[in-house]
């Protein structure tokens, strides 16, 4: 059941959730969603430009992934001190921050300085990753906590479709076309063609630093019917069935690595998408043309996440997460061994399989926790290094055997992402069965 609280009121029922509190919470998942998937666009525009090999280009995820690991357990401690609500606010002016710095990294066109300005970036996002998620874990009962974050990540994942389609038109449809001498110039020509080419972030970017701002002040003078329950309710307030040490914990242990090995197999086929499919073999698509299909993949899991958020209250999240694993990793499968079409929409629909992923495994990985969960939420958003880690690995992958043939690192991670699902089925010390809480 959803209602929305009286005005002023400081409500915690464990059997509703706030309206206002989620529509606040999906606007801020829909703009980190948008921003992580711009990664995708920036890939192949930076890798022309500064003539990189896959590996290094890849050093894009790299810095923005290995923030989270950086500013998880800093992005907790600020939770703890200030709550949930600044946090967000904070969080969301540290993305402007970092979204400002493309101006000078396109100006003085070096890679270094829009590596830095990712890291930034992705700070912020840190600081929304560790407060809104387990805030929205939070907002009704614990049986059905993977069906409100799926449908919060369904608005993250809105935010992946659309920027395809801006980023492919605003930063690769803007740039100019690959003069055939450039491999032939030197020094301050070379320089001025890169800040040519590079100046196409610039207004996208500006955009969204003012957006953020904006989103940032408005959030903090909203007044929401739980103000007091986002700074004061921490998940400290709730009875815990969890004792001791996070790292005594298997589940959420386990769950971290799932984490881990999830978005690292989600970015890993994101990021080389473009490439993938401008391949001879695959479909010889132009960069700006495929930047189109990306928006498919993510697509995917929007519509996914839509539905997941329904299924999800009748049907227990570790056998979803579980069969989604166990296809994902088929598909994959499929596009290695195939050319043309088939390769296509096989690692399209990838996307569609992913979507309750991230979600189901948060939630289950931070039930039963009680005051632990706080410090369970950073550890598992320090996990999404696993975007940084695994990425980089296809990349010299990549280089090596080719981008086909390097997907077999994803294939890997969701085999373990559905035993994690199986086991978890199976857990005995807290009732996960929505059908029960319903």
């Amino acid at each position: 059941m959803i209602t929305a609280a009286p005005q002023n009121t400081l409500t915690r029922d464990p059997q509703s959730t706030d309206v206002r509190a989620m529509s606040i919470a999906t606007v801020l998942f829909f703009m980190w969603g948008f921003l992580t998937c711009l990664n995708d666009i920036l890939i192949p525009h930076l890798k022309g430009i500064f003539d990189l090999s896959y590996g290094k280009a890849l050093l894009v995820q790299f810095a923005f992934f290995s923030s989270y690991f950086i500013f998880a357990l800093p992005s907790a401690k600020l939770v703890e001190w200030r709550g949930y609500k600044q946090t967000m606010v904070i969080g969301l002016v540290v993305m402007a921050t970092g979204a400002l710095l493309f101006l000078p990294a396109a100006t003085l066109a070096s890679f270094p300085l829009f590596l830095s300005a990712l890291v930034i970036l992705a700070a912020g996002i840190t600081g929304l990753q560790v407060s809104a998620n387990p805030y929205v874990t939070n907002l009704g009962p614990q049986a059905t906590s993977a069906s409100r974050l799926n449908l919060a990540q369904a608005f993250n994942s809105l935010g992946t479709t659309v920027a395809p389609f801006i980023g492919g038109a605003l930063i690769l449809g803007a740039a100019a076309a690959v003069p055939d001498n450039v491999k032939s110039l030197s020094g301050a020509m070379l320089q001025d063609y890169r800040a040519q080419q590079a100046s196409t972030v610039r207004l996208p970017y500006l955009v969204i630093a003012l957006l953020l701002l904006a989103l940032a002040t408005g959030i903090g003078l909203i007044k929401l019917p739980t103000t007091d329950f986002t700074r004061d309710f921490r998940p400290g307030e709730l009875k815990s069935s969890a004792k001791g040490s996070i790292w005594s914990n298997p589940y959420l242990l386990m769950g971290a690595l799932g984490i881990f090995v999830y978005v690292g197999a989600e970015v890993s086929i994101g990021s080389f998408l473009i490439n993938y499919l401008g391949l001879p073999q695959i479909m010889s698509y132009p960069e700006q043309t495929a930047a189109h299909f990306v928006a498919f993949y993510w697509g995917g899991a929007m519509i996914g996440r839509f539905i997941g958020s329904y299924v999800l209250r009748f049907v227990s999240t570790g056998k979803a997460l579980a069969a989604a694993a166990f296809i994902a990793c088929a598909l994959v499968a499929l596009t290695m061994m195939s050319t043309g079409h088939i390769a296509m929409v096989s690692v399209l629909l990838v996307g569609f399989f992913n979507s309750i992923m991230f979600p189901s495994i948060f939630s289950l990985g931070l039930a039963g926790l009680g005051e632990l969960t706080s410090k369970g939420s950073s550890l598992m958003v320090a996990a999404i290094v696993g975007g940084a880690l695994i990425p980089l690995a296809e990349g010299f992958l990549a280089d090596r055997v080719g981008v086909q043939h390097a997907f077999i690192l994803p294939a890997i991670c969701y085999v373990y992402i559905a035993i994690f699902g199986i086991v978890s089925s199976r857990r005995k010390d807290i009732d996960l069965d929505p059908a029960r809480a319903t």
